[in-house]
């Protein structure tokens, strides 16, 4: 489902449950001949009396008698007034030369400059493809819009052998861990670089569960960024202040479930500890420093000790993983030119200036490649 007729459904009629009225096309048979008039015209040599049966015979010579009155007929025969094309698509549908399309949460103004997503996940895929060398242009959407229920997704620009005049024909989505496998497939320098350090998984977990957790506590939970999520998630998805107070309350409902199913506790447990959780971010942010160490990229030296080079080796999805909550919380800092997030409290931020190869590392990654 390329372009905009995949994410710019009338947000206000999606929350209602509703689908937006497609536009009104002539009634047409499967011909392209309207039914209604090539009946009433098809048989004009001997005009009838008003009153009597209108004869009128197909190309085949079959008749059929149909009672219509000769001033109805002369109606009839006035229409269709004008025949309308087919209904265009939409202005920012996938034209020939475009790109590969990638949705992800952002703004227009956003979008238009390639600028980073304030979601850390699509920022994730956003970096990695970035890295890769993949070319892509960036859409606004939103859960609603993705066929997997969750941003992001890529539709990526079909192939010569697929091409063809008909621009609406089907795309395959890609999302998930389905972007990494692409875009491997994709990269023309396919110097993306794999670790394959044993403790991968183990580093890859700090980011999934402790700091994942502090990013929702601080965003969804604390009351003084109640704004930012209204600017950033709620306020998007419809003007209607009804539906975003509901949305705004399945968000927090949302983290608050993620958080404590995250949390090694009793189910019975159903008290959010804010000191655990930044503690635990903390010393999350302190192992990824040690891990770095005085190195440009992460795991860059055990991929490079074959080769006794480590500055062969180039950033990674891990890089890519770690920039994406790094740069989201340090965007309010005075080095960000254009702040995404626009924290009103963000205690993160605190914990993540105590380790500077991390901080260097987010503005490496901006530099090459935002």
């Amino acid at each position: 489902m390329p372009g905009d007729s995949v994410v710019n459904v009338d947000e206000d009629a999606r929350d209602a449950g509703l689908r937006p009225e497609s536009a009104v096309r002539p009634l047409e048979g499967e011909d392209g001949h309207n039914p209604v008039t090539s009946t009433a015209t098809a048989h004009r040599k001997s005009p009838p009396h008003s009153g009597d049966a209108v004869a009128t015979t197909d190309k085949k010579g079959a008749k059929s008698w149909f009672s219509i009155p000769t001033p109805l007929k002369r109606v009839f025969d006035q229409f269709p007034l004008i025949v309308y094309a087919e209904n265009a698509l939409p202005i920012r549908a996938r034209r020939k030369g475009a790109s590969n399309v990638f949705y992800i949460f952002t703004t227009e103004e956003d979008a238009r400059f390639a600028r980073a997503s304030f979601n850390p996940s699509c920022l994730k895929w956003q970096t990695y493809l970035r890295i890769a060398g993949i070319p892509f242009d960036t859409r606004p959407s939103n859960n609603h819009a993705s066929p997997s229920g969750a941003l992001p997704f890529l539709l990526p620009f079909p192939s010569k052998s697929a091409r063809s005049d008909d621009v609406t024909q089907s795309l395959e989505v890609i999302s998930g861990q389905k972007i990494k496998r692409w875009a491997k497939e994709q990269s023309a320098s396919n110097e993306v670089h794999e670790p394959s350090d044993i403790r991968y998984e183990a580093f890859a977990s700090l980011l999934d569960h402790r700091i994942r957790k502090a990013w929702l506590l601080q965003l969804y939970l604390n009351p003084a960024n109640v704004s930012v999520v209204k600017r950033l998630y709620t306020e998007p998805c419809s003007s209607n202040p009804v539906v975003q107070m509901t949305i705004a309350a399945q968000l927090h409902a949302a983290a608050e479930t993620e958080i404590i199913k995250a949390s090694a506790r009793s189910s019975s447990a159903i008290k959010i500890e804010e000191g655990d959780i930044m503690r635990d971010a903390d010393q999350a942010f302190a192992a990824l420093s040690a891990l770095l160490g005085d190195d440009r990229w992460f795991f860059s030296t055990s991929n490079a000790e074959k080769d006794n080079d480590i500055s062969i080796v180039g950033p990674g999805l891990f890089d890519a993983s770690v920039f994406a909550y790094t740069h989201l919380v340090l965007d309010s800092d005075e080095t960000a030119q254009t702040p995404l997030m626009d924290w009103k409290e963000n205690p993160l931020k605190e914990l993540l200036h105590k380790y500077g190869n991390l901080v260097s590392h987010r503005d490496r990654v901006v530099e090459l490649y935002f």
